[in-house]
């Protein structure tokens, strides 16, 4: 079988399915996508909240918590120690299959009734206002693993005392940083490795005392890249760069940025990589289309379409999965062996196709909230024979009369839930964050928009973002009690005011860092913006030999494809043909790194 283009059923656009592709698909028994591979992943992310918390009550206990689901969802919100407590069973809503009716209708109605957990709160301590957390203590308003005093982050493993940051590993005490690995006291910094006290880095390893570089390895006291004595740099950083007030970084912040759009950057972030295609991966063999991996002790090979994952093997179009993930398709934090169509599976599960919340289990489809089960569909319990009798029956009704969404998608066995079916509105997933839409967008596609601010309640500010004083050393304790307004106004993605918590105030003085004047979630989508697109383009190196091509960067040695001919290297890479960065092959960059 040849490679074959098709059409997305979704965005129109065309695609393309390999012959490893239709190899992969046949060894797990499933057809080809009808959905193109972007739209597979913003569906996937449609299912995923991690982020907005509502207060509300549990509908077992009647206690208050906080809960990824407002008030007014159809289906019961459970604490987390209801919801694994013995005083329920998700096997009372099973159901029989009705082959009258689509399969998805029937998933939908069961979703509609089975309770689910307010948050994700694994083995955790003084986490109470986390959306997911695992194995993690005193953490605020953070994703993270093994996590330990870290405020308003995402994506973090092993972190100590981080604030605002988006995927730190092994990190302690860093501030508005964004992949960044070993790193201790670095601010405002985006793929760091291995690095300390430095301010405004991009791309550097193993430096300590730098300010403003790009592309350094082993260095230390330079300043944009110019080397300095350790009394030069230390006065200069004292006088020249003090970051106690808002003004002064606000400018270095410029400054940085028009100085780093001067250095070429390397094409992707692939380290440990062996045939690997996607960006910021470490430790990878096999892998296409793949982003954010960072393995630790763990190797992700033969995978393609893979967001956020780690330690996955032979497994394509997964998101947010962990080590061990092996024949996975199609599915959002999950874990196990031959999982296929589902969100949340985890423990060590196995052969689960359509389902949530699966902690552990074994051979269910179309199940809900199961915990160690097996054999199940709908969550009702068959026998081993009627239940290997009655999936493949399913699987053909679910091709012979498919689920068709608002705007007539059509969904057989093969395809991932509808955006429509998720628990959650659109603007409350990440999808929103990679795959903006307006609410406009969002009720012309067919999806769910709510009003954040309706659950959230409208807050009155009691002072403006630029009423606070510029310098942290002005800030008094009682803007404690401030119900301050988000300088972004109508544009604010939270809801338009924020307050500082006593733990932030002590960081911020702690580090010499001025406050921030916009919320939490306007912070975030700032870190967002900064981060490269979960999208490759076919490219050619940007090195013109002497210099770059655009004339703007002066290369400092000869490179191998010698005098002032053009490099012909080709690659995939994050950054679109219309960005004003200058973007080198390997071999290129690694000659002008310093």
């Amino acid at each position: 079988m040849d490679n074959e283009i098709k059409i997305c059923q979704n965005c129109r656009s065309q695609f393309i399915i390999e012959l490893a592709d239709f190899k992969f698909y046949d060894k797990i028994k499933v057809p080809p996508p009808t959905f193109c591979p972007e739209c597979r992943l913003q569906r996937r992310m449609a299912v995923l909240n991690e982020r907005i918390l509502y207060k509300r009550k549990c509908d077992l206990c009647g206690d208050k918590i906080f809960a990824l689901y407002h008030s007014d969802v159809s289906f019961p919100v459970y604490c987390q120690k209801c919801w694994y407590s013995d005083n329920w069973d998700p096997m009372d809503y099973g159901r029989d299959y009705d082959f009258n009716r689509p399969f998805f209708e029937q998933y939908k109605e069961l979703m509609n009734v089975v309770p689910r957990f307010a948050v994700v709160n694994i083995n955790s301590v003084n986490c109470d206002y986390c959306a997911k957390v695992w194995n993690s203590k005193n953490c605020y308003l953070t994703i993270g693993f093994e996590t330990e005093d870290c405020l308003y982050g995402n994506y973090t493993r092993l972190a100590k005392n981080c604030v605002d940051y988006f995927m730190l590993v092994k990190c302690d005490s860093c501030y508005e940083s964004i992949s960044c690995t070993s790193c201790s006291k670095v601010y405002f910094s985006q793929c760091a490795i291995e690095c300390r006290d430095s301010y405004f880095l991009y791309d550097c390893r193993n430096c300590s005392n730098c300010f403003g570089c790009v592309n350094l390895r082993n260095k230390q006291y330079y300043i944009f890249n110019k080397l300095y004595s350790k009394e030069e740099y230390e006065k200069i950083m004292r006088y020249e760069y003090d970051f106690s007030g808002f003004e002064n970084l606000s400018l270095a912040r410029e400054k940085f940025s028009k100085f780093k759009n001067k250095i070429p950057r390397r094409y992707a972030i692939l380290s440990k990589t062996i045939d690997t295609t996607g960006n910021n991966i470490i430790g990878a063999r096999n892998c296409r289309n793949c982003f954010d991996s960072d393995t630790l002790n763990y190797t992700t090979e033969n995978a393609r379409y893979i967001f956020m994952a780690t330690g996955v093997s032979d497994s394509y179009d997964m998101s947010e999965t962990g080590e061990g993930a092996q024949l996975c398709y199609e599915s959002a934090i999950s874990f196990g062996y031959s999982i296929l169509f589902t969100v949340n599976s985890a423990g060590e599960s196995y052969n689960i196709t359509y389902s949530d919340l699966s902690r552990p289990a074994h051979h269910i489809f179309g199940c809900i909230g199961l915990r160690n089960k097996q054999y199940c569909i709908l969550n009702k319990q068959y026998t081993k024979e009627q239940y290997e009798e009655l999936v493949p029956k399913i699987i053909k009704h679910m091709n012979e009369m498919p689920y068709a969404d608002k705007k007539g998608r059509v969904y057989k066995y093969g395809e991932f839930f509808p955006i429509e079916l998720s628990p959650f509105a659109y603007n409350e997933t990440i999808a929103d964050e990679y795959f903006p839409l307006d609410k406009k967008e969002i009720d012309n596609r067919g999806y769910r928009y709510t009003d954040v601010k309706k659950y959230k309640g409208n807050h009155i500010p009691t002072i403006q973002s630029k009423d606070i004083p510029d310098n942290i050393k002005d800030i008094k304790d009682d803007i404690l009690n401030e119900i301050i307004g988000c300088f972004n106004g109508n544009t604010c993605k939270g809801i338009g005011v924020f307050k500082i918590i006593e733990r932030e105030l002590e960081f911020y003085r702690k580090n010499n860092l001025p406050l921030p004047r916009v919320c939490p979630d306007c912070r975030h989508y700032q870190r967002v913006k900064q981060r490269n697109p979960l999208k490759l383009w076919r490219r050619q190196c940007q090195c013109g030999g002497d210099k770059s091509n655009n004339g703007v960067y002066q290369n400092t040695i000869e490179h191998n494809h010698h005098g002032n001919n053009h490099c012909l290297s080709e690659f995939e890479t994050t950054y679109a043909p219309e960005r004003k960065e200058i973007v080198y092959c390997e071999r290129c960059y690694q000659k002008e790194v310093v």
